[in-house]
């Protein structure tokens, strides 16, 4: 295949990927290399620039335009990769989500390993396993020929003959070293202990038999306790809330005033791009003045439940940066030139939000405990840029979430300790509960 053909499959598969017109780009396919005609695509897309400011991504690119013709070289470079992916399902992404890249690296390889002989093609196992991956989750058959890929059935009997052979393997194994034990007059407390790497039903069974072996030998005194096998520790701990659940989109502030039954309270119309804009009652009246906010850009969650704050109802959650001690608090700035609605990207963290948040799930309150300015005021997730398609959002100071009733737990503020409610202060803090979250109150 042409290098020509090449670069237009490339352009098919990524602008499909990206929801873009790919006619816009084929004019570009004779007069640019690959990184060229990559970086292009990428700058068009909503999401284009934090993927061009990401060292793996441009590491990748560069990989595909380098990727060589000659055969000897090339079957080396395959090898390479090959060892790479042994370990990986995808080149770059999470678990089984393919990223743009692994798009980009599959259309150029795609005319080189579907003429490869049979024998190479088992040298490279890894290889075939990933590019069988992207051809199905990247739903890619109108653009490349299918690359054929042998695949083991799946014989269920066969493998639970086998599990039942390496649990009975397991069992007696337990049972020899118990006898062992027994021999050299050690006391019961050493055959617990010969014993407790076996968790669950394999422990109970094995026990057992150690049990009646030692009857078998006469000594009446030393006995197994159960209780001295330790149980298989149940506690798990909670799953990590991804952060892609989140709709973060950036507003304008068309309207604020005050609250009118609360002090500390303001009331903000944003919009988002909705047809109707929305209302958003947020803890910034002792830190912002309405006029102040009045045609300014903001950061907010959108798909938090809506709830009432004070009688209000608030129908979104606005991001703000404070510094450690909450003296400064203002709302978290997209850059200039950023769209009113467009969502803001997380890379590596790309995926569908929900619908609505669930608040007695406290995915936000676990969300927030990673959100963080670096070092030169960007707004981050784990050190991960917040970009939009004019650049990243900025401040100074730790990003923390406004309030909005209806997904915390606290209390709506009155001016007021928790001591009105019967409690004290815990640790020097009005809201203990917020130690991590930092909720502007």
């Amino acid at each position: 295949m042409s290098l020509t053909r090449t670069k237009q499959n490339l352009v098919a598969a990524l602008c499909r990927r990206l929801s873009l017109d790919g006619k816009r780009f084929y004019d570009e396919v004779d007069k640019c290399d690959v990184k060229e005609l990559c970086m292009t695509i990428l700058k068009a897309s909503e999401k284009g620039e934090s993927l061009r400011q990401n060292e793996e991504v441009i590491k990748w690119i560069s990989f595909a335009e380098k990727f060589p013709v000659d055969s000897e070289t090339c079957s080396g470079v395959l090898d390479g990769l090959n060892e790479e992916l042994a370990h990986k399902s995808v080149i770059l992404g999470h678990g089984f989500r393919l990223s743009e890249v692994d798009l980009i690296v599959f259309s150029v390889l795609h005319s080189t390993v579907i003429g490869l002989s049979r024998p190479h093609v088992e040298k490279l196992p890894h290889i075939f396993r990933w590019m069988d991956c992207v051809q199905c989750k990247g739903d890619l058959h109108e653009i490349f020929e299918r690359i054929p890929v042998d695949k083991a059935e799946f014989d269920p009997a066969v493998w639970v003959s086998l599990l039942k052979t390496l649990a009975k393997v397991h069992i007696n194994s337990c049972a020899k070293d118990a006898v062992e034990v027994l021999k050299s007059d050690t006391s019961a407390k050493d055959i617990a202990t010969a014993t407790k790497s076996v968790d669950g039903p394999l422990a109970e069974k094995s026990s057992k038999k150690v049990t009646d072996m030692k009857k078998v030998e006469g000594d009446k005194d030393a006995v197994v306790d159960k209780k001295n096998i330790p149980e298989k520790d149940t506690a798990a701990k909670d799953d990590e809330v991804p952060v892609h659940i989140l709709n973060i989109q950036v507003g304008l502030i068309r309207k604020a005033w005050k609250h009118p039954s609360a002090d500390s309270l303001l009331v903000e119309e944003i919009d988002v791009g909705e047809t109707k804009a929305r209302q958003v009652v947020s803890g910034l009246a002792k830190y912002c003045i309405p006029d102040e906010l009045m045609n300014r850009h903001v950061v907010l969650i959108t798909n938090v439940k809506p709830g009432k704050l004070r009688d209000v109802v608030s129908e979104g959650l606005v991001l703000c940066a404070s510094n450690e001690d909450h003296s400064v608090v203002e709302p978290l700035l997209p850059p200039e030139g950023a769209r009113v609605g467009e969502r803001v990207q997380i890379s590596g963290h790309e995926g569908k939000p929900e619908d609505v948040l669930n608040p007695k799930k406290k995915q936000l309150e676990k969300i927030t405990l990673h959100l963080y300015t670096d070092d030169k005021g960007v707004a981050t997730y784990k050190g991960i840029t917040f970009m939009t398609s004019a650049g990243p959002c900025e401040k100074r100071t730790i990003m923390v979430p406004a309030p909005h009733m209806g997904n915390t737990d606290l209390p709506p503020e009155d001016g007021h300790s928790w001591r009105k409610y019967g409690q004290k202060d815990i640790h020097g803090r009005k809201f203990p509960r917020s130690e991590h979250l930092h909720w502007i109150m």
